[in-house]
């Protein structure tokens, strides 16, 4: 029989494990966006090395498992003389993932925009960065809002990985709480009803996003 005496007592352990959980998604997603802008402009770029360059960068992190990534970051790189804290290994390592991911998806949108447009604000004078992020970076974000959700919703679901490197997310303090309270099914259902939750609260404001992004007029 399920006994949820212990939760109300674990809760505030399970609080603190879902703040590190958040702040590392959310600092995953914001370098993923950084990174994958930057990517997705060497990629779109007429540079042949940049493109070559973003092409490796792209295939390497998506085709490398994000687990496999975070081990080599945390337990193999001190081999060879680089200690990284594990929390900025586990940023890093996610926020790195997620640009290559969303380097395509942005990728996607520059594609779709008006191919005469940049022409047309070259001609008026603008440059080349203020094309960019004044002009097509936004249309793009608009264009891509559901791709972009959709990652995130995956990035939070990957802050899981973290906890190999030792650091106490939500998936790592439910398992410490399972271990010491002998009650593996009701913490670890706890945690999936909390991701669930995350999850779904992300998911209904990128549908407001979406919405709100296409009943705007612009002028």
């Amino acid at each position: 029989m399920l006994d949820f005496s212990t939760l109300p007592a674990a809760l505030p352990i399970l609080w603190s494990g879902v703040k590190m959980t958040l702040f590392l998604s959310t600092m995953a997603v914001v370098l993923g966006l950084i990174v994958g802008t930057l990517m997705c402009s060497a990629r779109l770029s007429k540079n042949y090395p940049l493109q070559l360059f973003a092409r490796f960068y792209i295939t390497l992190f998506r085709g490398v498992p994000l687990l496999v990534q975070l081990m080599i970051s945390y337990y193999c790189l001190p081999l060879i003389g680089i200690n990284i804290p594990a929390l900025v290994a586990a940023t890093g390592c996610i926020g790195l993932c997620a640009g290559a991911y969303m380097a395509e998806i942005l990728r996607g949108g520059f594609q779709s925009l008006p191919p005469g447009q940049k022409e047309s604000a070259l001609m008026v004078g603008l440059s080349n960065s203020h094309i960019l992020f004044f002009i097509e970076l936004p249309q793009v974000i608009k264009l891509t809002i559901p791709g972009l959700i959709n990652e995130t919703i995956l990035l939070v679901k990957a802050s899981s990985l973290i906890s190999v490197v030792g650091i106490a997310e939500l998936t790592r303090t439910a398992q410490n709480l399972a271990a010491s309270n002998f009650q593996p099914f009701q913490f670890y259902l706890t945690a999936a009803a909390i991701y669930f939750v995350l999850n779904s609260a992300i998911s209904v404001f990128g549908f407001w996003l979406e919405k709100r992004s296409n009943n705007r007029v612009i002028v």
